[in-house]
């Protein structure tokens, strides 16, 4: 099951924490606490958010791009053929995950059962 499949995605997403999906943009979009953290466009093309660091490198690679639309760096667009792996992608979707969990206040990351990574 693709992870750039609308049923991929959500199988993949569904079980974490707080995850909610909803369709706009024009996109399948996944969401924690109302933010989003990653969307699944109907080109097969995945937009995340990552660390500056992994932005730099990320970019560099071919099928890989600064995500349009997002008005600050470190957001990129994967595309189905990038050089990623399975379980590389897999990672850049947890970790964007993480990354805008780690924005929510306390109170609502405890509502949503989202366990503080020590």
């Amino acid at each position: 099951m693709s992870l750039f499949s609308q049923t991929g995605f959500d199988a993949v997403l569904a079980p974490i924490p707080g995850v909610a999906f909803v369709d706009q943009w024009e996109s399948h979009v996944a969401k924690v606490g109302e933010k989003v953290f990653a969307v699944l466009r109907p080109d097969e093309r995945l937009v995340v958010k990552v660390s500056e660091e992994s932005f730099e490198i990320l970019t560099a690679m071919e099928g890989i791009d600064q995500a349009p639309y997002f008005a600050k760096r470190k957001w990129v667009t994967i595309d189905k053929a990038s050089p990623l792996g399975e379980d590389d992608v897999l990672h850049y979707l947890r970790r964007s995950y993480d990354l805008v969990a780690e924005g929510l206040t306390k109170k609502l990351r405890a509502e949503l059962g989202i366990v503080p990574v020590s």
